[in-house]
């Protein structure tokens, strides 16, 4: 990754700050964007690897005139983007269909479709134009499969592994690959999130749950997330587009 540009949304979540400090370890430059600003600055003083080597963007995926932004600054400033981690994400309440607010789920489908969207839309232009780059979407197992109570969190990843597909197809001419990660019990905020919506006030209890359904049973670290990113976007994945990557200690296997 030595004097490669690495774009990522979602920078100051766990598996964004994950993958970001494994890109500097690698001597990348990693550009952050998140919509939270002082979460940003806290991400960026936690990184190691070089003030130099981090630069941040405050920006909203949801806005199309933010995501052109990010996209515009970035090369500005280092002439080209590498690689996308296109990354920024949430999962919403826990409810079932009958009890969940329509702007409830349009804000599920606005950050984790429309922002995803956004940022294959400017970023492919960049890549198409300099004939390579490698992009990967975060999408999860709930790409694969339903969950009572998380209707749109599974309708929003189900689109993002459509839309990964769908890019593949349309940018391989240029020399581009589009990929994704599916992770799913990953120890990050998210996941405590989930926990507590699924037993309110004793998180542990639904933790071992959510466990006991993992073949390795155990969560995964958000290190084990940004491995398999590394690897997407390295060339040692020179001819691998269109795939989703399983991060879930078995869960899909079993």
């Amino acid at each position: 990754m030595r004097e490669k540009v690495v774009l990522m949304t979602g920078g100051a979540g766990g598996i964004g700050q994950a993958t970001a400090q494994l890109f500097l370890d690698e001597g990348a430059t990693v550009v952050l964007v998140d919509v939270n600003e002082s979460a940003l600055e806290k991400a960026k003083d936690a990184l190691t690897g070089g003030e130099e080597s981090v630069h941040i963007i405050q920006a909203d995926v949801t806005e199309e005139e933010d995501v052109k932004r990010y996209v515009d600054e970035t090369v500005s400033k280092f002439g080209k983007i590498d690689v996308f981690f296109n990354n920024a994400g949430i999962n919403g309440p826990f409810k079932e269909i009958t009890e969940l607010e329509k702007e409830t789920f349009n804000q599920i489908m606005n950050i984790n479709v429309t922002g995803v969207f956004l940022g294959l839309k400017y970023v492919i232009k960049q890549m198409n134009d300099q004939g390579y780059g490698s992009i990967i979407n975060t999408a999860s197992n709930a790409a694969y499969i339903g969950s009572a109570g998380m209707v749109g969190y599974i309708a929003s990843k189900h689109a993002v592994a459509g839309m990964t597909k769908t890019a593949a197809l349309e940018t391989a001419k240029n020399g581009v690959r589009v990929n994704a990660v599916a992770p799913a019990a990953i120890d990050t905020q998210m996941l405590s999130d989930i926990q507590n919506n699924l037993s309110p006030g004793k998180p542990e209890e639904s933790g071992e749950a959510l466990k006991a359904g993992i073949p390795f049973g155990r969560f995964g670290a958000p290190q084990e997330v940004a491995e398999i990113v590394l690897f997407l976007a390295s060339d040692r994945s020179s001819f691998v587009t269109g795939s989703l990557y399983n991060v879930d200690g078995g869960m899909q296997a079993d």
